[in-house]
Order: structure tokens, then sequence, then C-alpha cells
């Protein structure tokens, strides 16, 4: 038998801020989970995350051009909104906020002005100038309309996480952020948007990647730190076509990374990969 059930989708602010207000003045819970589409089954589990701790959950899409360093990037960014409301509607997301970009955004908008600190300087900050900039900036303006009680991340952006966090505290304090594990293909290559731009052959030999974070697990406290990171970059680039832009192994609080381990409770291996023209990152904890 066919469901009844129909997701609302919301393509202006002003539509947003009416079912919010109505939804606030019944004092009803609000989960939020912010996307840029192209979905998975990653950010399905956030949905049902969200769906199982509130009433009411809102999903958005919105491929966010002020978060993209790299202007081929954005261009190539998989966009696949018919497929994407499938996915929620079946999830039972209740509502669906996919903007234009010229309701987000005025023209020549500036980023939103904010100390993000040593966050912003470190990995993803440090490879991708301007990028947590453009993060930060679209998710105040989503906090800031649709208001949720809590909102959903997945750990696969750990330092994203981490940086939407700080503004959180700082600009959104009664917001709950909550992060939800990563979610992996069977081969063990963190599920993104972007796998679908790699070749079966790649996709296949991408689990490497998580291969070489588990082999660091196992040398922890039995090798130097920086040897790990070395071993895991050798591992990833011995086979074609992974080039590694980047290990760190980092305090999982402060993400600073880590002399020895002795500097951490709580380490945790991050890595950025290209393969050909695709960037994939990952993290794990050690």
């Amino acid at each position: 038998m066919p469901s009844l059930f129909v997701m609302k989708l919301i393509k202006e602010i002003h539509s947003l801020s009416h079912i919010v207000s109505r939804k606030k003045h019944e004092n009803i819970s609000i989960g939020f989970v912010p996307t840029m589409g192209a979905l998975h089954e990653g950010h399905i589990s956030l949905t049902k995350q969200s769906l199982l701790e509130n009433e009411f959950t809102i999903a958005s899409i919105f491929v966010n051009p002020l978060q993209f360093n790299n202007p081929d990037d954005l261009k190539k960014y998989p966009r696949t909104l018919d497929r994407d409301m499938q996915m929620l509607e079946a999830a039972g997301c209740n509502a669906l906020f996919a903007p234009e970009a010229s309701e987000v955004y005025i023209e020549d908008e500036q980023p939103l002005q904010f100390d993000l600190g040593n966050l912003a300087n470190v990995m993803e900050g440090k490879f991708r100038p301007g990028h947590f900039a453009g993060v930060i900036t679209i998710v105040h303006k989503l906090f800031s309309w649709v208001k949720p009680d809590v909102a959903y991340f997945g750990e696969k952006d750990f330092q994203q996480l981490a940086v939407i966090r700080k503004m959180a505290k700082a600009l959104h304090p009664d917001i709950i952020v909550t992060g939800c594990p990563t979610l992996r293909e069977p081969n063990g290559l963190a599920m993104s948007s972007r796998n679908v731009r790699l070749s079966n052959t790649v996709r296949h030999d991408a689990s490497i990647i998580y291969k070489a974070m588990q082999h660091a697990a196992q040398l922890k406290n039995i090798l130097p730190v920086y040897e790990v990171c070395s071993q895991v970059r050798s591992m990833i680039e011995e086979i074609a076509p992974f080039k590694v832009e980047y290990v760190e192994i980092a305090d999982a609080v402060n993400l600073q990374s880590l002399q020895q381990w002795s500097d951490s409770q709580s380490p945790r291996i991050f890595v950025a990969v290209f393969a050909d023209d695709v960037r994939l990152i990952d993290n794990a904890a050690l």
C-alpha cells in the first residue's frame, strides 16, 4: 500500500519562518539536518537520528558557493535534487528547505566575520583557505532561520563539526550540535557525495584509506607519531592514483597535531587524499 506521507518542500525563507514559528508556538521540537545534497545513507542516518529525537525534522539542501575554494570543485559537485527528495521522503523527513542562491545571499555578500582561532589554520583550514568561513556563514544563516533544538552533522567532516560547535556556542547557544558516526561502504570507504565521481576501480581501491588508518591504530604507542603518519602516507600512495595531501594525528578535542602519543588522551587520525581530481577526506579515533 503506498504511503500517504508527503514531505513539505520549502524554497523561500518566509515560508520556512512561518512553519518554524508555528512549530515553536506549539512547543514542537525541531531537529535539523543541513546538507549539500547528493545524499547517501550517511545523510539518511542523520535524518533518522533526528526523527528519533525530535517531533519535527527539517533537512536542507544547498550547494554553498562560499565554502568552495576551488571553482572547478563547485562546478562538478553532484546535484541530484529529485532523487534526494525521494530519499528524504522515504526516510520520513517532515520538510526540506532547498533555496536558490539568490534567496540565501545578496550579491557580493562577504563571509561571516568570526574568530575560529587555530581551528581555521590546521588541516582543512590550511589546505582549503576560506572554506570554514563559508561553512559557518551558511550554517549561521540556517540556524537563524530554522531555529532547531538539535542539529545533526556527520563525523566524517570532524573538523567541520568542531568549527560549527565553536560558532554555535557563541552565536546559537541554545542549539545542541550533535555529531553522528561516519557510515562506510562495505570496503571501508567513508560514504561521501563525491564518491559517485570515482570510477568503479578507484572506488574499490579507495578501501586503502580506511585500511591505512586501521594500521595506524595498531601502531599507536609502538612507533613515534611522525613514523605512523609516514607509514599511512606510504600505504595509500602505493596504489595509483592516490596522492596524499595530508596525514595528521591530532587531539580530538582541540585538533592540535601531536608530537608524541602522550600529548593527548584522545588521539585521532585525519587524512586528505586526491584520487585524480576527486578529493576524499576521512578520520578515525586511534
